[in-house]
Formats: C-alpha cells, structure tokens, sequence
C-alpha cells in the first residue's frame, strides 16, 4: 500500500536545512500554528512543527519524498518501512492510551485507548494513522478513526467523561491528574479484560508513576499483570496515536452536536473567543448550563 503521510522527528539544526532543501525544489510556503512553516508543491504537503521538532509529509508523493529527501539529506538512514527494526518495542502487544479535552473549556474529557500487535501495527502504520493533533482536519480525524475500528484483531475503548460527570469527579479527586490517571486506570482495564494476554500499556507522560500505577491497582486482578509505561511523546508510538485519534473524534462529535443543539457555536481551547461564546450561551439560557456544557474549574468561568 502507497504511503500518504509520514511523520518523524528531526533536529532542531535541520529545520532550516530543510527549508533550505524545499526552497531550492520550488515549493510555495506558508505559515500555519504551531508550526515553524507549511511548504506545498503540487499535492505534496510538508509541515515542520515546533514541538519536537517533527515534520509531516501528506500527499500523493510522501513515499518518494521521504525516500529520496528527507531520508538522506535530513533523517540520516532509511527509517520508511524499516520501523520494526528501529523500534521494535512498538511491533510488541500493548495497549496504547491518550485523552483529548483537557485544555478546552466546552465539552467533554474522552479518554482512549487501543490495541496493537505486529500486525495491527504494521497496517495502522502503512494507513497513515498518526498522533492526532499532527491532524488539523475533522474529516480526516473520522475518517482515520473509521479506519482503526475496522483494523483486524484490533481491540479498543473509548470513555467520554461529559461535562457534567466530569465536574463532579473533578470535584471528587481534586485535581486533573488524579482524575486522568482514573481514567487512564479505567480505559486499561477495559482493554484488559479484551485482550487478558496483553503484557503491558503505554501512555504519554501527563503526572508521577506511582499516581497511574496507584489508580490502576484499585481497578483489580484483571490488571495486575499489566506493566505500565509512561513517556514524553507517546504519540510517536502507532497505539498511542491510534487512541489519540478516537478521542479526538469522540470529543470534536461532542462538541459539534451540543454546539447544533444550543444554537451557540462552542470553540475549542480557552482563549477570549471562548469566554465570549459562553457569555452568550449563559445569556440565552442560565448561569446553570455552564456545569453541562464546560469544565467549571477553568478560570474562564470567574471570567464570566
């Protein structure tokens, strides 16, 4: 299968290099957030971001690119369908867990989680499946989302913490990190009793080991066996990634039908543009909506 998107970490010395490369070959550039620049030529796609840094190749011509560009002149070695080699660890059984959520006032907290196994590895992978907030596209997101569901053998579980049951278990843990770590907690458990033979789990680093492994101890036997792992980037791993992308679409299909339902767009984030739509929301229904539709901890709702 063709590969249309790729993506892989660089150095920070190389960003200009880079650009440098893409100026020389004609491509057109483009600021976009978060990013240190968006170059296009043709149907081909390059996004250098800042966090990393990580570039992102989509397109028609990703295979090509990589292979006689990014990998030479940049990566150093050829890393496109060598993954197994260089990192073997994500071709091994395990559960990869994400959340999306947490930073937006409006809409829920969706925890995810997925299976995966060489197999289910190699095919997410080779279908471009990538961390989710890589993808800017609502479409793309659903349409990956589809994609991992159906994924043969592959076993997942999504947790939508609506806004009104968030608050009040935020109210109960008292702070965000135990509450994710319930969650996370939560979400292995599921997958656990799915696939009892799978040896360990992988989250991105979000609060201390022992809050997780704490949490996941009070979920039972079921999960006694599992070893659990938390690193900075994560989402460079197929699983993590792949439960990025079903919390992402749970909490975006949230967000969209209660914004249809209300009548009142609700944006994501927590920015000024934020406070003003739910000053409009509680003007046109009550002071009470905002424990359905946000996260009441945020200093966004003194603003109000």
């Amino acid at each position: 299968m063709a590969v249309n998107s790729y993506t892989a970490g660089i150095k920070e010395s190389d960003v200009q290099k880079l650009r440098s490369i893409l100026e020389e070959r004609g491509f057109e550039f483009k600021e976009k957030q978060y990013a240190h620049f968006g170059a296009k030529k043709g149907k081909l796609n390059v996004t250098v971001y800042e966090k990393g840094p990580k570039v992102l190749v989509q397109g028609k011509e990703t295979e090509d690119f990589v292979q006689f560009i990014l990998e030479p002149e940049i990566l150093g070695e050829a890393r496109l369908g060598n993954e197994e080699v260089l990192m073997p660890e994500m071709f091994e059984p395990h559960f990869g867990i994400d959340e999306s959520g947490k930073g937006d006032f409006f809409g829920p907290l969706v925890i995810a989680g997925a299976y995966v196994n060489k197999d289910i590895a190699r095919s997410l992978i080779d279908n471009g499946v990538m961390d989710s907030k890589r993808i800017s596209s609502d479409k793309k997101i659903a349409k990956l989302a589809e994609l991992i569901r159906k994924t043969p053998n592959i076993a997942w579980e999504v947790i939508v913490l609506r806004p009104e049951k968030y608050n009040e278990l935020y109210t109960k843990f008292g702070n965000l990190n135990r509450l994710l770590a319930w969650g996370h907690a939560a979400v292995i458990r599921s997958l656990a009793e799915k696939v009892p033979s799978c040896p360990r789990a992988l989250s991105d680093q979000f609060a201390r080991e022992e809050l997780l492994q704490r949490a996941l101890k009070q979920q039972g036997e079921s999960v006694g066996h599992v070893e659990l792992e938390q690193r900075t980037k994560g989402e460079s791993d197929v699983a993590v990634a792949a439960a990025s992308i079903l919390a992402r679409e749970a909490f975006v299909d949230w967000v969209n039908r209660a914004s249809e339902k209300g009548g009142v767009k609700m944006p994501l984030g927590a920015g000024p543009h934020v406070l003003e739509s739910a000053r409009e929301i509680v003007k046109r229904y009550d002071r009470e909506i905002l424990e359905k539709v946000t996260k009441v901890h945020f200093k966004t709702t003194q603003q109000i």
